[in-house]
């Protein structure tokens, strides 16, 4: 072999070693080498406390009811029978009629008073939608036994307060099936907060940096104004 075949040789066998030293084959070390694929996002650290919620208990904590009727559970109940679970459960402290005893929410009434010096808001009046009833009263209430009715029994009592507001008349029966086809007088009265940009020229602009033209000076203190008890005088602190 000569000395310049040999001298190739060996320079082939060098530059596939050092191909596969870095992953690439002596095939393909004339090639390009290809970009990485981008790396993975690392899988969240576990820090060892707790444990992974049950299905079922998941379950029983999301009760949310959105306005359009999602969440709903099966069920279904009237104002007759709702009349008799509100008297029992929530006339205590909301009135009979829902005009409120003593200083509990009022839940009735106040219609077209929202732009008066006094607002009454109630379902009636200022709520916008009655699945905030039906979610309100099957998550919270009754006051201090929260979750003790069943599903019917706060259909009933949502179709109940609607009948309250002359939402719904006397007869109705309030179910999944309608539940989204019932409309709160103020359903439409809300927009979002738009002061940002119609109220916006009334706003002064604050000073961020050297707001203060001259250092701080004290201009009177405690002892001066008497306000700083004396010796013995002063309150007995444990």
């Amino acid at each position: 072999m000569s000395k310049s075949r040999k001298t190739l040789r060996m320079l082939m066998v060098a530059t596939a070693s050092i191909g596969f030293a870095f992953g690439v084959s002596a095939q393909n070390a004339h090639k390009p080498a290809q970009k990485p694929e981008a790396a993975k996002a690392a899988p969240a650290k576990k820090v060892g406390l707790g444990r992974e919620a049950h299905p079922d208990e998941v379950k029983a904590w999301d009760i949310t009811i959105r306005p359009d009727g999602k969440g709903l559970p099966p069920g279904k109940g009237s104002v007759k029978d709702g009349e008799q679970l509100y008297q029992a459960q929530c006339a205590v402290c909301h009135g009979e009629f829902g005009e409120s005893a003593g200083r509990w929410p009022v839940l009735a009434g106040g219609r077209g008073s929202l732009k008066n010096e006094g607002p009454e808001k109630t379902v009636g009046s200022f709520w916008p939608y009655a699945s905030t009833v039906y979610d309100y009263v099957r998550r919270a209430m009754p006051y201090g036994n929260a979750r003790s009715l069943s599903d019917d029994d706060v259909y009933a009592i949502t179709a109940y307060i609607l009948s309250l507001n002359d939402v719904v008349k006397e007869d109705f029966v309030l179910t999944r099936e309608n539940f989204a086809a019932v409309k709160l007088p103020n359903g439409e009265g809300f927009y979002d907060d738009d002061r940002e940009k119609t109220e916006r020229h009334f706003w002064a602009q604050p000073c961020m940096k050297n707001c203060q033209p001259e250092p701080a000076k004290v201009i009177n203190r405690a002892r001066v104004v008497d306000v700083t008890p004396e010796g013995k005088e002063g309150p007995k602190v444990d």
